[in-house]
């Protein structure tokens, strides 16, 4: 039925629920892992920033990203394989964060995404935002939600 997962995290509290969840979702369906970790990109400069430090500023931003998923997905990777479950981890950086998971379930050939959720009020979700909104408002195969 399903082959492969995305299972998007950022390494926060609520990734640890979405890893060991989505892998034994994963080993019941024996079905495949794709981790997938999108990362904001660096803000814009404020007026009147030094170009070289925005430039720096920039690629420290860049570096933290890639030390993050790499640490992230390393975890999950292991996880994964200590629970005999196949894994293929990936790191985006990106603009809008859920459109490049609906677009990474699409790439990586994924027929489920599943997801936590902080489960915030009406309020929290107008001021803080919900990416998990933004996939199922997009996704164009099934969204498991956890919470």
């Amino acid at each position: 039925m399903y082959q492969r997962l995305l299972v998007p995290v950022d390494g926060a509290e609520l990734s640890a629920r979405a890893i060991d969840r989505s892998i034994e979702l994963a080993r019941q369906l024996g079905a495949a892992i794709t981790g997938f970790i999108a990362e904001p990109l660096a803000p814009l400069p404020a007026e009147g920033t030094n170009p070289c430090l925005y430039g720096q500023a920039v690629n420290v931003h860049e570096q933290r990203g890639v030390e993050h998923a790499r640490a992230v997905l390393g975890r999950f990777a292991q996880q994964a394989r200590r629970a005999g479950v196949s894994f293929d981890g990936q790191y985006l950086q990106a603009h809008n964060v859920g459109e490049a998971i609906t677009q990474a379930a699409q790439r990586h050939h994924c027929d489920m995404i599943v997801m936590v959720t902080h489960g915030r009020s009406r309020w929290g979700e107008l001021m803080l935002g919900s990416h998990t909104k933004a996939v199922l408002a997009r996704s164009p195969v099934p969204l498991l939600v956890l919470h």
